[in-house]
């Protein structure tokens, strides 16, 4: 898949009627999802049309379809950090992750779109630090006032930590609000957005609609590091937990390996009230580089991810399935480990 498609500058800045109304969908419960939203609306913003109107709807990986052709009801219609949509009503599109197409059909359709919005490159740590290079290169847009938020998202969506405990202390501003962006009530994201397109994260964790959030997540976060510590089991380098009985789906990806430094990979099973989530990682500080290519693994389950990070969805009432696919990714990983 190339990188991205060249840009035809002539004409682009269009003289479009008043009250342009851009619909932006973003990854979800995601810091990276939220800040390629904030990326690309200052961008269009600055470089495409300065009176735009901004509307921000989050998605979700879940069994079944991801979208709803009648939700895509702007003027212009931008997906960002998830997947891609053949919808001819989808103009711009950014993603990262190796697992961006639903079908072969979608990726095709991909190849072949000559409308130069539409950019994918699997190599980027995160979807917000590849916004801001298309928009930097192809259409004269300067990143730099946004240079903090690009190194976080770099940082937190590619766990590029010092170690496992500077993942769990969450000292970093950008740390806190991700684990208010991964556990806020459903208008907080695009209420939030805005803000991370114009404000310092420090100032962003003062405001008062976020401020008053944090506390009970940290202490929420401490709790659930206890849990995980009796949920949590290690064998032949491969952690396996199931906290689906418990409101834990925001929990601190990091600490499972925080708790079994000698991992490689882990497995664990959340559920919330849409759907029951098999989590499938790698350890960023694992003795023992991991091989295995976990986007590829989720996909044969209807998942996807990265290489080293993905996640399966299945209905709630999908349970036992859940179960019996975690289990079964369990003993490939532990088979793969003995055999490596």
């Amino acid at each position: 898949m190339h990188r991205d498609k060249a840009f035809a500058a002539a004409g682009f800045l269009a003289n479009w009627g008043v009250h342009l109304k851009v619909r932006v969908f973003y990854h979800d419960k995601c810091f990276d999802g939220a800040s390629s939203a904030a990326i690309f609306s200052r961008f269009y913003r600055e470089r495409i049309r300065e009176d735009a109107e901004f509307v921000f709807s989050g998605l979700v990986h879940r069994a079944g379809s991801l979208f709803d052709e009648s939700h895509f009801d702007g003027d212009e219609n931008a997906i960002v950090d998830f997947k891609y949509s053949p919808s001819p009503k989808i103009t711009w599109w950014f993603d990262h992750h190796l697992s961006a197409f639903l079908s072969p059909e979608d990726a095709a359709h991909f190849e072949r779109d000559q409308s130069n919005r539409k950019f994918y490159d699997p190599d980027f740590k995160s979807c917000t630090s590849f916004i801001a290079m298309i928009a930097q290169q192809r259409f004269g847009f300067d990143p730099a006032p946004l240079a903090d938020l690009v190194h976080w998202t770099d940082v937190i969506d590619a766990a590029l930590y010092a170690d496992a405990k500077t993942a769990v202390e969450m000292q970093a501003p950008a740390m806190k609000l991700t684990m208010v962006i991964e556990s806020a009530p459903d208008r907080f994201v695009p209420n939030l957005i805005p803000l991370l397109a114009t404000k310092s994260l420090t100032e962003i964790l003062e405001e008062p609609f976020v401020a008053p959030l944090l506390p009970p997540l940290l202490r929420r976060h401490e709790l659930s590091i206890e849990i995980l510590r009796q949920r949590t089991e290690c064998v032949d380098g491969t952690i396996f937990f199931d906290v689906s009985d418990q409101d834990l789906e925001g929990y601190n990806k990091f600490v499972p390996y925080y708790l079994h430094p000698e991992s490689i990979y882990s497995v664990g099973l959340s559920k919330s009230s849409f759907r029951v989530k098999v989590s499938v990682g790698s350890n960023p500080w694992a003795p023992e580089e991991p091989v295995v290519n976990l986007a590829k693994i989720c996909e044969r389950y209807g998942g996807g991810g990265h290489a080293r990070v993905g996640a399966i969805s299945f209905n709630v009432n999908q349970h036992a399935a859940a179960i019996k696919a975690s289990r079964e990714i369990v003993n490939e990983l532990r088979a793969a480990v003995r055999s490596g």
